[in-house]
């Protein structure tokens, strides 16, 4: 028996704001702001229509309550769920949850972020630090320190090569080279991501995610209430969420992730497999978050995600397209990524990426992360048919 949820909502409408460096006259609610106008324009569906917000912005503890204010909005469900760069593929859950409830008609995804922006204003506040941090005595650089020693733990335990992390890097940069919108597209290879200055071992800066302003949004309604759709919706067909620590310290096993979890539930309401998937978009804020995810989403077997990557088999050509927009590692990065791995699932599924357009996609993952491995969000989308 099909479950409920499985094809219930679709997502009608996305867009991103300016990306990249947008100057100091601009902040996180301007891109969001920006990015749900054409979200809606994208959808057909007026501002007037909305009345479930869905939210998270670094550094505002009561994020939905600024954006309703900042846009006009007063919702009748909102949700504020923050769990880190997860979070918006885990609104998309929700949302999809709160529509077919009858909750609201219209929910709004958004996220806005000036982080590269901030890193460059006089007199900036930055965040406090989380208080108390046990691991504070051994001076971590978090968040690269975190993922380095998941990195590193994988190498020890598979036998996973620094230059099978780099082809991460080199295969987000090739796609990243197909996408107008892309910070990075000059050519990367393997040997310069090397030699690059190290960060945290194994890490060098080009294993890190980039840093970047930007500001995404996504729109959703019952699938029932499409018809009237400028462009083909995108069908929620499965979501699934888990989150295991918070700090990188207590995480169980440092090369398993919550995306176990997260995955086997949305294929289950999905009623597929990894096989059936097209196209997946993968939370790369570092070279090893793909190959964690392609294992324990069951792309490929537990310690195999290093030789899985190699050879180019997750860049254009190859025979499983990852990260089509060139993801974190080299679209954009303004602090947390989840949401345009959304944004790129259903312009894939709609035939809409240009350059980049994998043929014939009816199947789109697309798949968030948040905290240090420490939240995990799956959602997959696909065509009507």
């Amino acid at each position: 028996m099909a479950h409920p949820l499985r094809g219930a909502t679709v997502i009608r409408g996305v867009a991103e704001s300016e990306l990249g460096q947008v100057g100091e006259d601009r902040f996180a609610l301007d891109l969001l702001g920006e990015a749900v106008a054409g979200a809606l324009d994208d959808a057909g569906i007026a501002k007037s229509e909305v009345d479930g917000l869905f939210t998270a912005v670094t550094g505002r503890m009561m994020a939905n309550l600024d954006v309703g204010e900042y846009l006009g909005i007063n919702p009748s469900y909102t949700d504020g769920t923050m769990i880190g760069g997860s979070s918006f593929v885990s609104h998309l859950h929700h949302a999809a949850i709160a529509l077919q409830a009858g909750a609201c008609n219209v929910a709004v995804i958004a996220y806005g972020s000036t982080q590269r922006t901030d890193m460059r204003r006089p007199n900036r506040m930055p965040y406090p630090p989380e208080l108390p941090s046990y691991e504070a005595q051994a001076r971590p650089q978090h968040p690269v320190t975190g993922y380095a020693l998941a990195a590193t733990r994988h190498m020890h335990e598979y036998g996973t090569t620094r230059e099978q992390l780099a082809s991460v890097a080199v295969a987000a940069r090739e796609w990243a080279a197909l996408n107008p919108k892309a910070f990075k597209r000059d050519p990367l290879t393997i040997e310069e991501v090397l030699s690059a200055r190290e960060v945290s071992t194994p890490f060098t800066t080009l294993d890190c995610c980039l840093i970047t302003d930007g500001g995404g949004a996504v729109v959703m309604t019952r699938a029932s209430d499409y018809r009237d759709a400028p462009k083909a919706p995108a069908f929620v067909l499965g979501a699934g969420e888990a989150h295991s620590h918070r700090a990188i310290s207590q995480m169980p096993d440092l090369t398993v992730t919550a995306a176990r979890e997260s995955g086997r539930r949305a294929f289950e309401m999905a009623g597929l497999t990894p096989s059936d998937i097209d196209v997946l978009q993968l939370y790369d804020a570092f070279t090893i978050n793909p190959i964690l995810f392609l294992e324990d989403l069951g792309f490929c077997e537990k310690g195999e995600g290093g030789a899985f990557v190699a050879d180019g088999r997750i860049a254009p050509g190859g025979a499983l397209p990852v990260n089509t927009n060139g993801g974190g590692l080299s679209f954009c990065h303004p602090g947390m990524y989840g949401i345009f791995t959304i944004i790129e699932a259903v312009r894939q599924l709609r035939g809409e990426a240009g350059a980049r357009q994998v043929a014939g996609v009816r199947t789109a993952l697309a798949h968030g992360n948040g905290g240090q491995l420490s939240s995990q969000a799956t959602a997959i989308l696909g065509v009507e048919a």
